[in-house]
């Protein structure tokens, strides 16, 4: 990147640091992160991922690569509908969210269509043309370079295969006075009753902030060479889902 520094929240730190202060947050909250995806959303969290999957045109037979998968969420939706013919690879940068994810899919059950990888988003290490099918849920605000890290999706996926983003976004003004005093003032309070860390998820908070809106993320994914782009607001435009294809 050709800034020397990029931000961690509302903070700066230098480009080389910020993979490692995101990796101490989702350290510190891999083990409560579940629970305060329930508490911090009443639970919708679980609807917005269903209704992304069910945007993703996902088929039986098809090879899926979910970045950022966490502890299993949407490679749990995934790996049955591409069935014992298809696969889906899982991967995080971080191994303690990625070891809750392989946990957590064997305790549903899932098995056999499904390996895991700890990897970069910004590098991913697999051939030109592998993927039918990309998902990132909720970590491409994470990624230090996101225009790197789009290229690099673009790059894996086969000609005819899509990427799909689902991330917090710009929500109607209506709703941001309220929105932005929750996540900012109540959040925090919340990460510290159940998860027992307060900053972990005032930088969550933040890093929604930092990332780009609706039609700055379209151009970007436009930029990185996809085509037929588009993006659907839910819950008011707090979280959008964005498609792109390469053709």
């Amino acid at each position: 990147m050709a800034d020397k520094n990029t931000h961690f929240g509302f903070r700066k730190v230098p480009v080389g640091d910020k993979a490692q202060h995101v990796r101490g947050v989702f350290d510190s909250v891999a083990d409560n992160y579940d629970l305060m995806n329930d508490v911090m959303s009443a639970g919708i969290h679980r609807l917005w991922k269903r209704f992304a999957i069910g945007m993703s045109g996902i088929q039986p037979g098809q090879q899926v690569l979910d970045l950022a998968g966490g502890t299993g969420d949407i490679a749990r939706l995934m790996a049955p509908r591409v069935g014992k013919d298809g696969h889906v690879v899982l991967t995080d940068i971080n191994a303690a969210m990625l070891e809750r994810g392989r946990h957590a899919l064997l305790d549903h059950g899932i098995s056999g269509n499904v390996t895991f990888a700890q990897v970069n988003a910004e590098q991913l290490p697999f051939p030109d043309s592998s993927f039918d099918l990309v998902t990132i849920a909720f970590g491409l605000r994470n990624v230090t370079d996101k225009q790197c890290a789009l290229e690099s999706i673009y790059r894996v996926l086969r000609p005819g295969g899509r990427l799909l983003v689902l991330e917090f976004s710009k929500p109607v003004s209506a709703l941001k006075p309220a929105y932005d005093f929750y996540s900012l003032n109540i959040l925090p309070k919340l990460g510290r009753m159940f998860a027992g860390d307060a900053d972990s998820y005032r930088y969550l908070a933040e890093s929604i902030r930092m990332h780009p809106d609706q039609e700055t993320l379209l151009s970007m994914m436009q930029q990185a060479g996809f085509e037929r782009c588009d993006y659907h607001n839910m819950t008011g435009g707090i979280v959008a889902v964005h498609r792109g294809y390469r053709l």
